[in-house]
């Protein structure tokens, strides 16, 4: 496992006009499901940690670029970075791009109120099966097996968290029939719901985001920058 066997998975886009299509136009050739993620400093981190966590990220049909630590290792083995795309961004144009096709909407993560007041701003009010992030992945499952109907197209939002969404994405595509898109979305619920705050629009041009979070959070979020950026850089040195 190395930093370079995970970023050569990654799919690279200009624009995420371009990436949206790119999601769906695959989804529509698949029999199955299709399964969206991203890759960010922390999830290089935890998947140089443990080879599961590895193959999680890897076995994601499109694996997208997320964050400047990520464009920093692409630019040292010279590959193309393209457009940082993160999920709080790209899964609200995949939801609008998801209206004509009459899809069935599914979110886990997070928890009471913020999942419901997160689910209907991202959904814009379109009715939703719901559940917490705190759950086992059976208990994923077994909910979408309840309501499956393979002639429904299914958009499936994750928003609990690295590692746990990854694993459950794959488990998905290889128990759930019908076609989809599972989007690992992490906080994108916390967002919409306003529990946490986005930085502003200057400090996201300036990659600076993830310095804002830990303003914001930093009990929560001191083990993933203050200690998480070194030990990525030491990876990207050392185990290239």
């Amino acid at each position: 496992m190395s930093v370079q066997s995970l970023i050569s998975k990654l799919s690279v886009f200009n624009t995420s006009h371009e990436c949206v299509d790119a999601i769906f136009e695959k989804a529509q050739q698949n029999s199955g499901i299709t399964t969206v993620g991203f890759l960010n400093q922390h999830g290089v981190n935890l998947a140089l940690k443990n080879s599961t966590i590895h193959h999680s990220f890897t076995a994601l049909d499109v694996l997208l670029r997320d964050g400047i630590g990520v464009k920093l290792a692409m630019k040292r083995f010279r590959k193309a970075y393209g457009a940082n795309l993160n999920g709080t961004d790209l899964i609200p144009k995949i939801i609008q791009k998801s209206a004509p096709l009459n899809s069935r909407f599914y979110i886990f993560g997070t928890q009471t109120p913020w999942l419901e007041l997160g689910a209907e701003k991202l959904l814009n009010g379109e009715m939703a099966t719901l559940a917490n992030g705190y759950q086992d992945e059976e208990y994923y499952l077994n909910l979408l097996k309840t309501f499956d109907n393979a002639d429904e197209f299914k958009i499936i939002v994750l928003a609990m968290g690295m590692p746990k969404q990854e694993s459950l994405a794959l488990q998905i595509k290889e128990q759930i029939q019908g076609q989809g898109i599972v989007i690992c979305g992490g906080a994108i619920i916390d967002f919409e719901a306003g529990r946490f705050a986005r930085a502003p629009k200057w400090v996201q041009k300036l990659s600076l985001e993830w310095l804002f979070r830990l303003l914001k959070e930093p009990k929560r979020l001191f083990n993933r920058y203050v200690i998480g950026i070194p030990v990525f850089f030491y990876h990207l040195t050392k185990n290239p």
